[in-house]
């Protein structure tokens, strides 16, 4: 397993779908967008990685091969990205979405073999439609110890998807991504302690589904670098552990240890839960389904 993968195109660009091109001949880029929005923190992040363990993942997208010149980067309106809804069982990350992956196996073709495999394991994927085209520079998850590349594929030939093992994966969807990008799906999240914050970062709510964390601010990054942004309102700042409840989540957010139930959060700035329109108001709401 290299310690070293390749950061970059895999293959020629005539090999790659021309609304992915941008993404593609660009993926320094990515990882400056999430440096950006992560400001100090993501910086020192990346600077203390000691004793991670490898990781990958998938972004895995579908669609249409032809760029749509009437849409900002050419992003189709087929276009797809597959995502999971990660068990509320487990010990990390419980509930939040996530893309496919995991950690590095001895025997790994690391990572596009890592991603590949994790892929298959938690949502049937048949591999053989995957056409990788490029790696991402990896990213620091500092809550889980990961140092996480990601492995970004077309799906030329999309093969049906499901949960595989109901203990690791609640659900398997393949979400529109102009949908997942239309303002109204688009915010951020907050989460404060004792007035100072602690976290705040790009969010989505789809298809049932809230993204944020390291998914929500890689494909935030994704989308600003591949161009196929749309103007959305980026002062819309919302408290994440409100939002969760109202969107009829499963997820937890990871903040407990610092910020334990029933501990006051006073910062005026996400006092008002400004929850968006199309998160259903009954927090009993199952934003897991589909399964």
């Amino acid at each position: 397993m290299s310690s070293e993968p390749t950061v970059g195109p895999l293959v020629d660009a005539a090999q790659i779908p021309p609304w992915l091109r941008g993404l593609t001949g660009n993926v320094d880029a990515v990882a400056q967008s999430v440096l950006n929005r992560g400001g100090d923190r993501a910086r020192w992040a990346t600077m203390f990685n000691r004793n991670r363990r490898a990781a990958a993942v998938l972004v895995l997208f579908a669609g249409s091969w032809d760029a749509d010149p009437q849409r900002p980067g050419g992003l189709p309106s087929d276009a797809e990205v597959l995502l999971t809804e990660r068990a509320p069982t487990l010990r990390q990350h419980s509930g939040q979405v996530a893309f496919p992956g995991g950690g590095a196996d001895p025997g790994d073709d690391y990572p596009v073999g890592t991603a590949l495999r994790e892929a298959t394991e938690e949502t049937g994927l048949d591999a053989a439609g995957v056409h990788v085209v490029a790696n991402l520079p990896s990213f620091p998850v500092p809550v889980s110890s990961f140092d996480v590349t990601p492995v970004l594929g077309y799906w030329r030939e999309p093969s049906e998807v499901r949960v595989v093992d109901e203990g690791e994966t609640a659900r398997v969807a393949r979400v529109n991504v102009r949908e997942m990008l239309a303002p109204e799906n688009r915010f951020q999240v907050r989460r404060s302690v004792l007035g100072g914050r602690v976290y705040q970062g790009p969010a989505f709510f789809v298809d049932g589904l809230l993204v944020w964390g390291f998914t929500g601010g890689l494909i935030a990054a994704i989308s600003e670098v591949a161009g196929w942004d749309v103007p959305w309102d980026t002062d819309d700042v919302r408290p994440l552990d409100e939002t969760i409840e109202r969107a009829g989540s499963r997820q937890q957010s990871g903040f407990s240890a610092v910020h334990p139930p029933g501990t006051a959060v006073s910062d005026p700035a996400v006092s008002d839960p400004a929850v968006p329109d199309s998160l259903p108001s009954d927090s009993s709401a199952d934003a897991g389904g589909g399964r």
